[in-house]
């Protein structure tokens, strides 16, 4: 059996790191909005239908289905029967010219897509974006700015997922303090292969004996974040299915995390090496000090790799299950016989991808900690391993 040092310091500082993670995450996806609400849905999660719309006609679009399936929206979707939609309608928390309007995004379903002068633009290069209905259109762009803060699905979706984290790990570290020295039982016993996982073979490896403790509660927290909602991700029906970890917002406030606490965290030989790098020709360095505008553009690049790869790799897996059940409504719009022997093949690509989904899951939440955790790692690295660094690098 092995036995955990975590101290209440230890779980406090995992919960601010969550913590201030949610918060960035969620102002930066506030502003991320996808698709329009569609007239033919309801007022609210109650079902009442308002004027659907007559669509039996229209063709099926791929690409359209895919991407408001992928990207942000003002509403959660739950179930779709007929021309009924079920969906729960999400706060619209704006700020305009000092004014604060708050209302139920249920309110934009309605035929002109507006409520009290702000208006969800149905089409055109702000589709899905909260802007102001211009009174007089002759007085030009002058009008204040719309701040939009509503809380958008992704913006749900990290809250309900961050409020299960925090439930999880506070009932793990009770039975923690309450079973001193006893065997692992429930949660833990899932958990604790995992932590030991991080611990060893992420943060130690890494960062190095001494420090690796300082970045454990950051790595913890972004290594289970990423996880949990990748998992969360792959559930086809309310509360899943909500693509967090492939909003490219949400992959953004994670890397600057890692790129502020790599910078402040960063020691003197670490800046001399980015200043002055040692085994460098110095016409390199003089009179143009190309190798030092170098390695400032390679700080600036190891965060932007860590997002894009993160919301790439997650977007991707999303949009491939998405293509197979395209195939099937593409194909049967030609003959319905040829639709059903498409389902089969489309059906048995999905489900193998949504098995190969399980393991980029673990994976990609793999592959960022330990991104970061090596980025923190040649930060504080030590004189003595001064030639190991450069190695490395």
């Amino acid at each position: 059996m092995i036995t955990f040092k975590y101290d209440r310091s230890f779980w406090r500082y995992s919960l601010l790191s969550l913590f201030f993670l949610l918060v960035f995450a969620c102002g930066i996806s506030a502003s991320v909005q996808g698709r329009p609400m569609p007239v033919s849905s309801v007022d609210s999660v109650s079902g009442q239908a308002v004027k659907p719309e007559r669509n039996g006609d229209k063709k099926f679009n791929a690409g359209e289905m895919i991407m408001e399936h992928v990207i942000d929206c003002h509403e959660w979707h739950v179930a779709e029967i007929g021309n009924l939609h079920l969906t729960i309608p999400l706060p619209v928390i704006l700020l305009y010219d000092g004014r604060l309007y708050a209302f139920s995004s249920a309110r934009f379903h309605n035929d002109t897509h507006s409520y009290q002068g702000f208006k969800l633009e149905p089409e055109g290069p702000r589709k899905g974006k909260i802007v102001r209905v211009k009174e007089n259109p002759i007085a030009g762009n002058s009008a204040p700015a719309v701040y939009d803060f509503s809380i958008t699905k992704i913006v749900f979706a990290i809250l309900l997922s961050s409020l299960m984290l925090i439930i999880v790990f506070l009932s793990v570290a009770k039975a923690y303090r309450r079973n001193v020295d006893k065997a692992p039982s429930g949660l833990q016993s899932l958990l604790e292969p995992i932590i030991i996982f991080v611990r060893d073979d992420i943060a130690k490896s890494s960062i190095g004996e001494k420090k690796y403790e300082k970045f454990m509660p950051f790595l913890l927290t972004i290594f289970f974040f990423i996880f949990f909602n990748n998992l969360f991700g792959l559930i086809p029906f309310f509360p899943g299915g909500a693509n967090v970890t492939g909003n490219i917002a949400v992959t953004l406030v994670m890397a600057v995390f890692t790129f502020v606490l790599t910078t402040i965290n960063g020691n003197k030989h670490y800046w001399i090496d980015i200043i002055n790098t040692p085994g460098v020709p110095w016409w390199l360095k003089i009179p143009i000090p190309l190798m030092p505008v170098v390695e400032i553009i390679g700080i600036i690049t190891k965060p932007f790799v860590l997002m894009i790869r993160l919301f790439a790799n997650i977007t991707a897996g999303h949009i491939i299950v998405l293509g197979f059940v395209s195939l099937v409504f593409i194909f049967g719009a030609i003959s319905a016989a040829l639709g059903l022997g498409v389902s089969v093949v489309s059906v048995t690509f999905m489900v193998f991808m949504n098995l190969l989904e399980l393991l980029v899951a673990f994976i990609q939440a793999y592959v960022f900690t330990l991104l970061s955790a090596l980025y923190f790692g040649l930060a504080t690295i030590e004189p003595e391993h001064h030639g190991g660094s450069e190695i490395a690098k």
